[in-house]
């Protein structure tokens, strides 16, 4: 291998920047299956709320609907009571939010002394508000990216290469970690050194062989 070959993949193995997801990694996210519950209690079949709003779900994840078009669509396709559906929606955040994973959490605002840090997340629009008031993320890392803010959502490429342009890092200078395979699967096709979070061991064990790359 000659000199400039060596130097080159050097330079392509420094680590500029660490990106979380939120769900599953920084926040630990219990199956409480809000839906079921509501079927349940509204005399619904299983299955039929995700069926009368799988496109409200859907748009709400890329922001090309309000909150209080959810609210409207959650009342008029469920046939619920203004009461009723606060109640859901509450519920449904409940869930949402889960609770914080306290260790990773202080793992990344650690590293923010190390390198930059972000965070890229299929959200819901409300997500911002409520994650903030929270758990402060961005007061956490350098930069978020949620989906329903930029209007795609992973294993979009897109979502990939917008995350390293705000971060300013090209691909191979960043690693992601998510718990999602196809997410992590599109980032590595993307060129970026993607993590499959299983626990914080293991996943802060892996940034760190990374980052000792520099």
């Amino acid at each position: 291998m000659n000199t400039w070959t060596r130097t080159t993949v050097l330079k392509i193995m420094v680590v500029r920047a660490v990106v979380f997801d939120i769900g599953g990694v920084l926040e630990i996210t219990p199956k409480m299956d809000f839906d079921q519950r509501w079927e349940k209690r509204l005399g619904f079949a299983p299955g039929e709320i995700g069926g009368r709003m799988a496109d409200v779900w859907a748009a709400g994840a890329v922001g090309t609907i309000t909150e209080d078009d959810v609210h409207r669509a959650v009342r008029e396709r469920l046939g619920l009571s203004e009461q009723q559906v606060d109640e859901l929606m509450a519920d449904m955040w409940k869930q949402y939010l889960g609770v914080a994973n306290t260790d990773l959490i202080e793992y990344a605002r650690a590293l923010r002394s190390r390198c930059r840090t972000g965070i890229l997340s299929n959200s819901f629009v409300g997500a911002r508000e409520r994650e903030q008031a929270t758990y402060g993320f961005e007061d956490l890392v350098d930069e978020i990216v949620y989906s329903h803010e930029v209007g795609m959502c992973k294993p979009d490429p897109w979502i990939y290469e917008l995350t390293c342009a705000r971060l300013g890092v090209s691909p191979e200078e960043m690693v992601f970690l998510d718990d999602v395979e196809v997410a992590v699967d599109a980032a590595s096709r993307a060129g970026i050194h993607a993590v499959l979070y299983r626990d914080n061991d293991q996943a802060i064990g892996e940034i760190e062989a990374l980052l000792a790359t520099d």
